[in-house]
Formats: structure tokens, C-alpha cells, sequence
């Protein structure tokens, strides 16, 4: 099983960006660990992070033919990219829509996700055990 883990905007920042609200793992300490879980899982994991909405679609299209899965973490596109939306509806692979913060507990805007409705399910406010319970899934 080939599972892809995308992350959006800033969560390159991971470890820096609102440790209060994200933790203090970095980026890739979170990464090892996803890694580490699919290992034990028998998962190929591949990782993808970017801060362009493009650059996520394009990663969504290409992964329609290589994997069996995806995590993703759309970060603040989450609220509003009805073209990540969009993607995500025309892959037909199973997605798991993951936040580290409870976005419920946040702003309002946060409250609100256009991607929820075509995900196969959301996993929030778990910290980094979102993306471990988000692979559990896939088992």
C-alpha cells in the first residue's frame, strides 16, 4: 500500500510557527514518525509540502495513478480552495482529511471546511497522532 502525505501552507514551518497551537515537533520529526508508523504498517509513505494551491493540485492529479491513499493537511486552503476541492473529488482514491489543532476550538473561519464533504473522513485536534490515526485507516 502506497499512501501520500500532503501538507500545505506552512506547515513547513513546523516547530517554529504558534508552538502553543502546533507543537514543537519539526516538520520533519513529523515526517520520521509517519514514516516510522508506516514502516511498522507494511505502508510505502511518500511526503509532499508546499505552499502553492497549484502545486497541491498538481500533486492531488498525479497521485491519482501511484498511490492507494492520501493524508492530507491543506492547512488554510482547507477553508476556502474550492480548486483543491475539486481535485480531490476527480482522483477517486480514498482521502483523509487531517489538522493538527482542533479547528473547532479556533477562529471562526477555521470552522468551516470545503474539502470535509468529498474526504472519506477528518481527523483534528490530535496533534501529530492525527496523521497516526489517519494511517490507521488505510490498515
Amino acid at each position: 500500500m502506497k499512501i501520500l502525505i500532503i501538507n500545505g501552507p506552512n506547515l513547513n514551518l513546523l516547530g517554529e510557527r504558534e508552538p502553543g497551537i502546533y507543537g514543537e515537533d519539526t516538520y520533519e520529526s513529523l515526517c520520521a514518525e509517519i514514516r516510522q508508523r508506516g514502516d511498522e504498517l507494511g505502508f510505502e509513505t511518500e511526503f509532499f509540502q508546499s505552499n502553492h494551491e497549484g502545486a497541491i493540485i498538481d500533486a492531488l492529479h498525479d497521485a491519482r495513478t501511484k498511490f492507494d491513499g492520501i493524508i492530507i493537511n491543506a492547512g488554510a486552503f482547507t477553508h476556502y480552495s474550492y480548486a483543491i476541492r475539486d481535485a480531490i473529488a476527480a482522483i477517486h482514491i480514498p482521502v483523509i482529511e487531517v489538522h493538527i489543532s482542533n479547528v473547532h476550538k479556533r477562529e471562526e473561519f477555521r470552522h468551516h471546511s470545503v474539502i470535509s464533504p468529498i474526504c472519506t473522513g477528518v481527523i483534528a485536534g490530535l496533534g501529530k497522532k492525527s496523521y497516526l490515526c489517519a494511517l490507521e485507516y488505510f490498515r
